[in-house]
């Protein structure tokens, strides 16, 4: 019942916040997307469907509090974030019946990558910067624009748990010595390395730092579950931080960005501005926050994309704060032990934990940029921030693990 009752509440904090009226076709998407989230679990239940009520619920809370921020700093974006999370639940249900797509998934690896890779490329030729930041990293279509990226990130992902779960074998009972590390055979790394190296070169040629790093995380992590050896991780540290070596020297973006983030106060009205904007407004929110409404989210540029964190923190007080870090930690906890219980199959275990821990470290990113942590980087707090792309592509992570689960084979 919390998801409901939340999505009630932020229709009152909506109100409020947008300091008008909602319109009729934003009443009929909250109302209609607040009674989702307690008809479909029904309904799946009721179809023999399988749902999990943390994973939901979660998910629910988190888009609940984005439509609340959303609506406090971008109030003419708000229909459209209600569409977003309405064709995201829609997607999530269309993943939950599609026949035989766990062994689709397993079977076409290469086809969806290159098919990712592709998007990724015209991207990188006719590619628009629709938020002026420097960056191309937005196919447009007619009216339709997207983000390649995202759907690039969860076919990557797909391709590592089915390559790991083919070649796991041949990887690890065969290796060379070089010093105190084991190099695992070339004719089964090259695949492998050649088709991760590629979409990481693709986002350097994009300077775009943040799926660079979020790629890196979900490509070393995954490596490790599935084989087991600290040499693999720390020769996938090495190469990660050649590769952030490289974009910096290559793009005076990422300089900015590592500049900024080490002294954003050197150019507070130019590039740093947006990072001081953010931090005076959490220091500004204090424990417990100025309460909805009462504080001033909207002076820190692109507040529902880069930094809804800091709009919630200045609201809502460190205990918000800390409410979100808690929500996607529990999230990913539950995307982890879900997986650990797929001992019958080796790739649907890979591909679960993988696509939870891309929603963990993608997390981690943000927050870690928002709060100084490392720099800040282009990509979004999921469900949380305003995104097309982002939000209706995490629905459709969260289906494939709930669809995972219910196929898994029996042990």
């Amino acid at each position: 019942m919390l998801p409901p009752v939340l999505f009630v509440v932020g229709i009152a904090a909506i109100v409020g916040s947008l300091g008008r009226p909602l319109e009729t076709i934003e009443k009929v998407l909250v109302l209609g997307l607040a009674s989702s989230a307690l008809v479909i679990p029904w309904m799946l239940r009721w179809r023999g469907l399988y749902w999990d009520p943390i994973l939901g619920g979660t998910m629910w809370v988190l888009c609940g509090l984005g439509i609340m921020s959303v609506a406090r700093v971008a109030p003419d974006l708000l229909l459209k974030q209600l569409v977003w999370i309405a064709l995201g639940t829609l997607a999530l249900l269309a993943v939950l019946v599609i026949p035989n797509l766990p062994d689709y998934l397993r079977r076409y690896r290469y086809t969806w990558l290159s098919l990712g890779l592709l998007l990724s490329i015209i991207t990188l030729m006719f590619g628009q910067d629709l938020n002026q930041s420097g960056v191309r990293l937005w196919l447009k279509i007619g009216p339709f624009t997207a983000q390649p990226s995202e759907l690039l990130k969860l076919l990557l992902a797909v391709f590592l748990a089915s390559y790991l779960d083919e070649r796991r074998d041949l990887i690890t009972s065969t290796s060379l010595r070089w010093g105190p590390l084991r190099i695992p055979p070339l004719p089964y790394l090259l695949p492998l390395l050649s088709m991760v190296g590629l979409a990481q070169l693709i986002l350097l040629f994009l300077h775009d730092l943040g799926p660079v790093l979020l790629y890196s995380g979900i490509f070393l992590s995954m490596v490790y579950i599935a084989l087991g050896k600290r040499s693999y991780l720390f020769a996938g540290v090495l190469l990660f931080v050649l590769a952030c070596t490289l974009g910096y020297s290559l793009s005076n973006h990422v300089q900015n960005r590592f500049a900024i983030w080490l002294d954003p106060w050197s150019d507070y009205q130019g590039f740093g501005y947006q990072s001081v904007q953010a931090l005076t407004g959490m220091a500004f929110g204090g424990v417990a926050g100025r309460g909805p409404g009462y504080g001033y989210p909207t002076l820190i540029p692109a507040g529902h994309t880069d930094y809804p964190l800091a709009v919630i923190a200045e609201e809502w007080g460190f205990l918000g704060t800390v409410a979100i870090v808690l929500l996607y930690a529990l999230l990913t906890t539950r995307c982890l032990v879900l997986a650990a219980r797929m001992v019958s199959d080796r790739f649907y275990q890979l591909l679960a934990a993988g696509l939870g821990l891309s929603i963990g470290i993608q997390a981690f990113i943000i927050l870690g940029g928002v709060l100084r942590l490392i720099p800040l980087t282009g990509i979004t707090s999921p469900f949380l921030s305003y995104g097309g792309s982002s939000m209706v592509m995490h629905f459709i992570t969260i289906g494939i693990i709930l669809r995972l689960w219910r196929d898994r084979p029996s042990t």
